[in-house]
Formats: C-alpha cells, structure tokens, sequence
C-alpha cells in the first residue's frame, strides 16, 4: 500500500520537471538549467547505486559536453546494424514525442499569456471610477464617527447611573433567592426535582461560607436539612433495583456535587452494570445499545479512574454475541440474515466506540467478522458438499433393490441439478456479502471475492476426493463426510460408480463453465490475498481433475462388472468335469444367467450415459478379412466324415490365423452406451476364453461350448451392434475350446439349429410380451 500510495506523487514530480527542463531548452532562458536538468538522471543514478561504473559516452546525450563523433564511434563499435537501427527508430521516436511536447507547450503558454492581457485590460477597466466613490466613503464614515461621538458624551452621566442601579437590582435578587432557597428546595423535593435542587444549593454555598454564620444562619440551617433529605434520596435512588442504571448515575453524578463520598459505591454499581450487559447479550437491541452507551458515558464521567473495567465489559458483551453468530453457522443460515446480524453488530460497536475508543470495538468487529464471513462461506460449501453425498446415498441405498424403469435417470437427473443448481444458489447467497455498500462490506468486499474464488477450487477438489471415497476407490475417510455413515464402501453398488463417472463428465462440462462465467460477471477483482501458486480458481485444473477421474470411475465400472460376470463364468468352468461331459440338450442355464447380468448392464447404462451409439458393421469393421473364404471351407469339411472333419477344422482354424488381419478388439472406453457395454461385453468373452483354456473337453463338452457360444451370437446382437468383435471373440472361444478337446467333433448344423430354437420357443413362452 505503501508504494501505490507514493507512485502518483513522484509521478507527477518527474512530469513537472520534465515540462520546466522543456520551457528552459526552448526559451534559452536558463541554459544551466537545462544542462543541470539533463544530468540529474546520470546524477542520481550514481547516488543511488555508489559501485556502479563511470558514466558511458552513450549516456552524454543530454549534457552540455555532448560529443557527436564520439557518440557515433562508441555507438557503431558496441552495436551491430539490427542495433543501430532499433537505435534509430527509438531516437526518431524521442524526437518526435519532444517536438510534440514542445508544440503544446508553446500552445497552452500562448493562451495563457492571451488570457492575462484580457484580464489586465478588464481590471483597467472597472477601475476607473473607484478613487472617487472611496473618497466620498470616507467623508461619511467620518460624519457618522463625529455623531457618535456627540451621542456619548451627553448619555455618559446617565449611563453610569443606570450601570450603578442595576447592580443593585441584582444584589436585592441574590439576597431574595437565599431567603427563598429553602422554600424552593423543598419545592423541588416534592417533585423529586433533584438535579435543581442542588444546582440551587451550590450556587448558593459561596455566600453562605461568607455570611452564613451572620446574616443568613437561618436560610442556611433550612437550606441544609432540606439538603440532606435530598441525599438521603438519592442514596435511596442509587440503591434501588427498580430504577434504571442512568437515573443512578446520575444519583451518583449529584451526590459528588454535594461532596458526598461516592468511592465506596463504585464497586456496586459496576456490578449492576455487568448484570445488565449479561441481560443484554439474550435479548440485544437497539434501544438498549443506545442505554448502555450513554451509561459507559456517565461511568466514565462518574468514575474516571473504571475506564479498563468498562473496556474489559465492552469486549466481553461484543465477544460473547460474536460467538452466538458462530454458534449459528453450524446450522446453514441465508447470508441476508447473517449480514443483518453483523450489520447490527457493527453499528453497535461504532455507537460504543464513540464513547470508549479505547476498547477498538470496530477494529475487533472488524476481525471477528473477516473470520466469520469466511466460516459462512466454508459452511456453505461444507453444506452444499453434504446435500450432494445425501443425494447419491439415496441411490445406493435403493440401488440393491429392483429398481423402475427411469428411476435411475431420474436419480441421475437430481444429482446433475444439486451440482448445477447448488452452485449456483451459492453463488447468489455470496452475491449479497458484496452487494451490499455497508461501510463493513466494503472493506471485506476484496476478500470475499477471494474467499469464494478459493472456496470453490477447495470445494471441487473435496468433492472428487468424497467421490473417490463413495466409489471405494479410496479408504481415507473425510472428517466432514457425515454421509457416510450409512455407506459401506466394501459393498459399493456398481450404478453409484456409473453415476460418479457421468456427473464428473457434467460436472466438467456445464457446471464449471457456468461457475466461471459467473465468477467472472460478479466476483471479479480481489487479489487482496498474495497467492504464491497463482490464482485461486483455476478452472482448467478441475476440469483436468474431474475429466481423469471419470474415465476412472467408467473404467472401475468396467472392472466392477467384467469381475462379477468372471465370478459367474468361473464357478461355471470350474464346477462341472468336462471330461465326462453328457451330450448337450439344451442351452446350459448360465447362458441365461450371463445374459440377464448384461441386461443388468444394458439397463445402467441406458439410464446414466447417453445413447450416442455408432454402427459397427461386419464389413466395416477391422477384423478378420478371411472369415467369408473360411466359412465355405467350414460348411464343406462338415459334409465329411467326423474324424476327417476334425482334423481338418483344427489344421483349418490354424491356417486361418495365420492369413487373418489382427483385430482391435479393446480401443478407449468413451461416455457413451455403446462404448461401455461394448467393453464390458469384450472382456467377459475374453475372460471366458481364458477360462476355456484351463478346462479338458470330451466331444460332449466341446459340443455344448459350440451350442453355448452359437446361441450367445445370437442374442448379444441386442446389446452392441459390433458383430465383427463379438463374433471374433465368440470364435476365439470355439478355439480354445476345440484345443482343450480330446475329441474335437462338433455338432451338425441341423441339430445345433435345432436346440437354438428350442431355447428361443422356451425363452418366448415364458415371456410372452418379448418379441
């Protein structure tokens, strides 16, 4: 502050001697000056820095004993032409800023100098007359002072009488007012007109020490037991409860008139102040602010010797009323009311300061504030971080159940509108901490605007942290996290992932955006506060933040899912022994367990992410280019003889791979349905290959692998449309399966056909309403 502050003024110190060392060089009228004026640049560089070399030829150019040759011999031997030519350009620039200079220089000089001719001539003008008319001013001011003159010296004898009689007027009324005083004491008695009475009594004590004891003993005896009964009042005053604080101030104010010894009453009355103050703290208000200032005004007149008591009751009644505001906070309050509050609070604090500066009332209200606005500020993004947990809980908890169709999107839906919508609520609840023109709002206005900068990089970062945690991801337990609770993180719903990856995706695209542009609108400036790492909000980093933690989300979503369908397909594999396979009949019932948890999957995911799905045709697909030569191949070595077939099916699949164009099978997993169930989809085949590979199959076992494999080609058709995948992967599965094989002779055609539509007759029957 301290450099912002003298800036300007050496600002303006340079520009004045500039404009002086122009006029000189262009009037010539002080050639020193100009000189010296070139030179003090030169001159208070070398003061200012005692070890620096010699002044160079280059920087002679404003002196007197400026050498031209010299200048341009140093110049071109220190510089090369790129140098020599910014040199040009630079000078020619000087040059053109000084001519320019100059020229307004002479213009405004020109019109000054135009402007005092017309004003000499003006003045010459209106001058003309005045001689006259100030001679004949003062021949009238001497014929008044004459009359004057005359007027006093024939009033001067009455006067002095006059003067004399209303001196004696005013004796006859002091002596009437001592013989009067004890009626009017006793008068003011009657209507406890305490304050008069002993202004009336005081008055009088300076006549009653000189002549009580002669003239007046009577009216002195009177006046002082009417005196006394007028103490006797007011220690009654004083002592009782039933009147107000200020009525036995002033008690105390009248008794110390009337040299009545009022140290021992000090202690009391302080103690019936601090009782009044704890009264005060429950139920404050402005009337009683207003009471208790103008009594820390009389206490301090009374006993001026209690100001650090009253200091110390000052800050005690401001302190416990600040943290009745703190203890507020913990419960979520709008910011309107909270600004009501501090605003009164502060009010308060400037009406006591006027009396008691001492105590820097608003100086502590002003701290207590700065930390509680900031509470309000963390509260609300504490809040606002629970509110969305609390959201996202009540998915988990009905997400073990059967849910409805679009109970999911709707869920989905509320978590989007409490990120967004929340944001945004608290935006404006900030709006009002600097909206207001409160001579508090303005001083904190800079670090508000910090505060809700740096709250909402904190609360983003938090909330990927509570993300993490709800996703299992992380073990490490939030403090603030009271959702929590009632979460197990073990048993971490595979949806409430899902969920997390889509709302970082919104999150990074709508609400971000949102809450920058309006960061922008209304909370710019600040910059109160050093950052040592840059700015406080930084948006591109959340993004960042929460675009690696979807694709974190989605890819443990993935693994969730791959590895509980692999737990199904593993006890599956590994429970029966293939060796001693029967002959297939039917579908194997896990065919129906796998596709119901991928339609557990489907259903998730057509909910939460959206449905931007991309064809993926057998003939565009980066496959195999020798699956159409090698069905032929296929359907003409099933004509031949079992054994035959074998063989030549196994030489066959071997040829093929050797011939066949490598395929892509696992490519980035985007935000998309296809791209999720695609992936899912992909990896449970792949770990269903590699569970193949650690079985031995007889020819029933191969056989019902073939009827497994030929059926889920049939019925996966409905969860992606990359046929060339899934076929690819399907096949690699009838592979291994037919390595693992002692007996490697698969089924005809007519009979695999067969059992296929037998499964699709009975899948249909017992659900009439699929088509």
């Amino acid at each position: 502050m301290a450099t912002a502050s003298g800036a300007p003024p050496a600002a303006m110190d340079e520009k004045a001697r500039r404009t002086r060392d122009l006029l000189a060089s262009f009037y010539n009228t002080e050639p020193s000056a100009a000189s010296s004026a070139g030179a003090a640049a030169p001159a208070s560089l070398a003061r200012s820095s005692p070890a620096a070399a010699p002044a160079s030829p280059l920087d002679s150019i404003n002196s007197t004993s400026f050498d031209p040759e010299i200048y341009m011999n140093v110049l071109v031997q220190q510089s090369n032409l790129e140098g020599l030519l910014q040199r040009h350009v630079k000078m020619a620039a000087e040059i053109k800023n000084l001519d320019t200079d100059l020229q307004m220089l002479v213009y405004e000089n020109y019109n000054k100098f135009i402007s005092a001719t017309d004003t000499i001539k003006r003045m010459k003008t209106n001058i003309v007359g005045m001689e006259a008319g100030m001679d004949q001013l003062l021949s009238k001011i001497t014929s008044v002072q004459s009359k004057s003159d005359t007027v006093n010296t024939s009033l001067f004898d009455k006067r002095e009488n006059i003067e004399k009689l209303h001196r004696t007027r005013n004796l006859l009324r002091k002596v009437q007012f001592i013989y009067d005083l004890p009626t009017r004491l006793n008068k003011c008695i009657k209507t406890e007109a305490y304050g008069d009475a002993v202004r009336f009594f005081t008055g009088a004590e300076p006549i009653f020490e000189a002549y009580g004891d002669t003239s007046f003993q009577d009216c002195k005896r009177a006046s002082e037991e009417a005196m006394d009964l007028v103490i006797q009042h007011l220690q009654a005053k004083l002592y009782s409860d039933s009147e107000p604080i200020e009525a036995r101030a002033e008690a105390v104010v009248l008794l110390k008139q009337l040299n009545f010894p009022v140290d021992n009453l000090k202690s009391n009355l302080l103690e019936k102040l601090e009782d009044c103050l704890l009264n005060l703290q429950n139920e404050p208000t402005q009337a009683s602010i207003s009471d208790i200032s103008k009594t820390f005004r009389a206490y301090l007149i009374i006993f001026p010797d209690s100001e650090r008591r009253l200091i110390e009751l000052a800050q005690a009644l401001f302190s416990n009323r600040y943290e009745t505001i703190r203890e507020s906070l913990k419960k979520r309050i709008p910011s309107t009311d909270l600004l009501a509050m501090l605003r009164s609070l502060w009010e308060d604090a400037t009406a006591i300061d006027e009396v008691i500066p001492e105590a820097a009332l608003p100086a502590f209200s002003l701290e207590t504030t700065r930390d509680i606005i900031r509470q309000h500020i963390a509260t609300a993004f504490l809040h606002l971080q629970n509110e969305i947990s609390d959201t996202l809980v009540r998915t988990h908890s009905t997400s073990n159940e059967k849910l409805e169709e679009s109970q999911l999107q709707t869920a989905m839906d509320t978590s989007k509108m409490k990120v967004s919508q929340g944001c945004i609520d608290l935006l404006q609840e900030f709006h009002h901490l600097i909206d207001g023109n409160a001579e508090l709002l303005v001083k904190l206005r800079d670090l508000i605007i910090d505060w809700v900068q740096e709250g909402f990089q904190d609360f983003f970062q938090k909330l990927d942290r509570h993300f993490h945690v709800l996703s299992g991801r992380s073990k490490s337990f939030p403090k603030e996290s009271s959702a929590l609770d009632s979460v197990q993180i073990d048993k971490v719903p595979t949806v409430l992932v899902l969920m997390l990856a889509q709302l970082c995706v919104y999150i990074e695209q709508t609400t971000i955006p949102k809450v920058t542009e309006e960061l922008a609108s209304s909370f710019s400036g600040g910059g109160s506060r050093s950052y040592e790492y840059g700015p406080p909000f930084v948006p591109g980093e959340i993004c960042r933040l929460y675009r690696s933690s979807g694709e974190k989300f989605l890819h443990h979503y993935i693994n969730m899912k791959t590895q509980k369908i692999s737990k199904l397909l593993n006890k599956r594999f590994t429970t029966p022994v293939w060796i001693k396979h029967k002959e297939p009949r039917e579908v194997n019932m896990f065919v129906d367990l796998l596709l119901l948890e991928f339609n557990g999957v489907v259903s998730e995911v057509k909910q939460i992410l959206p449905g931007q799905i991309r064809r993926h045709r057998h003939s565009d697909s980066t496959g195999s280019t020798t699956s159409s030569r090698s069905n032929p191949m296929r359907e003409d070595m099933l004509n031949r003889s079992n054994t035959h077939r074998a063989r030549s099916q196994f030489l066959e699949n071997h040829l093929a791979k050797l011939f066949e164009q490598k395929m892509e099978i696992f490519t980035k997993v985007e935000y998309t349905q296809e791209s999720v169930i695609s992936t899912v989809l992909k990896l449970c085949l792949k770990s269903l290959q590699e569970f193949v590979r650690l079985q031995t199959f007889n020819r029933s076992g191969f056989q019902q692998i073939q009827l497994d494999m030929e059926f889920l080609k049939s019925s996966l058709k409905e969860f992606v449309d990359d046929e060339a995948a899934i076929s690819f992967l399907l096949k690699e599965v009838n592979s291994a399966a037919h390595e693992r094989c002692l007996d490697p002779i698969p089924l005809e055609p007519p009979i695999l056909d067969k059992l296929i539509n037998a499964k699709l007759a009975k899948i249909k029957e017992q659900n009439p309403n699929m088509q």
